[in-house]
């Protein structure tokens, strides 16, 4: 009897030191070699394949690209690529721009003139010019080592037939009256059509055959150039020439037109991937780095520079000071977001160097109501702090009449999970791509678009782009973001690089269209404020604010209205009330964020995925 006792004992003493030891759903990941994570288990395993053959980071990176662009949900082949790369031979940070633009005959007078207030969520008239493609081919062209042919090898696969997952398939499923509407995506998606259920089933192989056509013919355009006498890069920069200018082109424009689209040859022909220099800030010594003004990124080194200023750590973490503190910075900095933010290659050009001063953070955090919440914060004026005057003061007057007619406030709610909370849209699809390798190679991409219900143009099996949504039609909203041919919309999509004493210290991005931003500071200062290790900082609680106007659909906006995790005290549910928030309450409210780590002391990654999706990661 004793030693029952003893072992029951024994075993409950081991159960506690599992607890204490494994704090989180999902164990850190651990790598030495190299480090592969994205929104899909398919995806990684692809990341984890490139890395095997010897590929590094940025092959990797390119082969989970191209594998869950194949898996639709949250993204296809015709959306864009967002990404930022760290270069260990040259030690700098590098910004991909492969964000598609408006094309031909894309006025703010043609949608107004159809009865919209924005372009449209769905369809050919919300389509912007694919850019993962050619976001993917520089990518690999510039900084990888592998062809072509080897990196898009997993996503061809996939293309012959992969299972489908649960989760898209009731996607597809809910989405399938929208689908119909295009005859080339209900031949696509719709495998069970005139069933009750009409979608792929989870775990039906899932067949897409124009997709794997045009794959191949990318990969026939690399051959031709290398049998030619051409070199690695010259060969890849082949097979984007024939995505864009060749029989591609035409297959693609041509299924456009059927669809009753805008894209012509000349806008794939005109458009170009942009390799730029990234903004920064740095944060207590530590310098992150995003992209600028053509996507949301700026707001997250806005937000750095004004909690700077505050003694965060001793508010205490998700406290109601706390809680209160990043509502009403994120506020400010995305009210300049929605005024302020858009296509730096589009005149008027956008206060970018006003935006990032730490002096005016400054004057910014001045205008806290540290009280209540401020439901009527307007941009504010960053031309006096880089000698400047502001052209568009006037609107700025007007901004909460106008903001007036898009308001609307929700009761508290509580859900079952889902992967996207309901009611809004601001968790738009995404997914999240982080890589690094022992070399020193490291990329962090958010990709996009061209998410289930796409419209599928013509027999390319390519989904066109939803991110024209994002443009604005009037002046008085955006100066800088009303839609025009060949421009790009401010997109919501966000990586992230931090670099610490000049060397990697974090790669983390994150699905969620408006929250993106939202999740990532948290999760940085999860990190760098609140000392959790990078799986704990992305399972961690966040707050989520809709008070800016979304860059979907109607772009609604929702003062007041406060995500906060279930596990919330009721305290400090009472006080947020009392000082003007509407609760929003979620079993989960981590993002999904995914990160690397980087461990000089011990020279090794580790790797975090929240536990809020499907997203997963392999390391060696």
């Amino acid at each position: 009897m004793l030693t029952k006792r003893l072992l029951h004992f024994t075993l409950c003493i081991l159960c506690v030191f599992i607890l204490v030891a494994q704090s989180t759903q999902k164990p850190v990941l651990h790598g030495k070699h190299w480090i592969a994570i994205t929104g899909k288990p398919l995806g990684a395993t692809a990341g984890a394949m490139i890395f095997n053959q010897g590929g590094n980071a940025v092959d990797a990176a390119c082969a989970m690209l191209g594998a869950t662009s194949t898996m639709w949900d949250v993204l296809s082949w015709g959306g864009e690529t967002q990404a930022l790369i760290y270069n260990p031979n040259t030690g700098k940070v590098i910004g991909i721009n492969a964000l598609g633009v408006a094309p031909s005959g894309a006025t703010a007078e043609f949608y107004k003139e159809k009865g919209y207030d924005y372009p449209p969520n769905f369809g050919p008239l919300a389509a912007v010019t694919p850019g993962t493609p050619g976001g993917l081919m520089t990518m690999l062209a510039e900084y990888g080592t592998m062809s072509l042919e080897e990196v898009l090898a997993p996503a061809m696969e996939m293309a012959q037939g992969y299972p489908m997952e649960g989760q898209t398939a009731s996607r597809i499923e809910g989405s399938k009256d929208e689908i119909k509407k295009w005859p080339p995506s209900e031949k696509v998606f719709l495998t069970n059509k005139g069933e009750e259920w009409e979608a792929p089933e989870a775990g039906e192989i899932f067949v897409q055959s124009d997709l794997y056509n045009t794959l191949s013919k990318l990969v026939e355009a690399e051959q031709n150039a290398l049998k030619a006498g051409k070199n690695r890069k010259e060969a890849i920069y082949a097979a984007y020439d024939r995505f864009y200018t060749g029989d591609i082109a035409d297959d693609f424009v041509n299924g456009v037109k059927d669809l009753g689209g805008l894209i012509t040859k000349k806008d794939l022909a005109d458009w170009k991937v942009y390799i730029e220099e990234p903004l920064k800030t740095n944060y207590k010594g530590i310098d992150v780095y995003k992209l600028t003004s053509w996507v949301q990124s700026p707001v997250m080194l806005q937000s750095l520079n004004m909690v700077e200023q505050l003694d965060v750590k001793s508010m205490g973490y998700n406290s109601v000071n706390y809680i209160h503190a990043l509502y009403q910075i994120m506020n400010l900095t995305f009210a300049d977001r929605d005024f302020y933010y858009g296509d730096p290659y589009f005149p008027p050009e956008e206060p970018i160097k006003g935006l990032m001063s730490k002096e005016y953070a400054k004057a910014r955090l001045k205008e806290i109501n540290w009280e209540e919440n401020n439901a009527e914060v307007k941009p504010g004026d960053p031309y006096p702090f880089q000698d400047g005057k502001n052209p568009y003061l006037k609107y700025i007057e007007d901004w909460t009449k106008e903001m007036n007619g898009k308001t609307g406030f929700v009761p508290d709610i509580q859900s079952p999970q889902s992967e996207f909370p309901t009611g809004t849209e601001i968790y738009n699809g995404t997914t999240s791509i982080q890589a690094a390798d022992e070399e020193g190679w490291v990329v962090s991409i958010t990709p996009s678009g061209g998410w289930v219900p796409a419209a599928i143009a013509g027999n390319t099996g390519i989904g066109l782009s939803q991110r024209a949504q994002s443009f604005v039609l009037n002046e008085s909203e955006n100066p800088y973001n009303v839609i025009e041919p060949g421009k790009r919309p401010r997109a919501t999509l966000t990586p992230t690089l931090a670099l610490k004493d000049g060397k990697p210290f974090l790669s983390f991005a994150v699905q969620g269209g408006d929250s993106q931003d939202q999740n990532l500071l948290q999760f940085f200062l999860n990190m760098v404020e609140f000392d959790m290790n990078v799986q704990e900082a992305a399972e961690a609680a966040n707050i989520n604010s809709y008070q800016m106007r979304g860059s979907f659909g109607q772009h609604e906006i929702e003062p007041g209205k406060l995500l906060i995790r279930e596990d919330t005290p009721d305290y400090v549910r009472k006080k947020l009330r009392e000082m003007g928030y509407t609760l929003q309450i979620r079993e989960r409210t981590s993002g999904p964020i995914n990160a690397i780590f980087f461990d000089w002391e011990n020279g090794s990654m580790w790797g975090g995925s929240s536990n809020f999706g499907e997203d997963y990661g392999i390391g060696w």
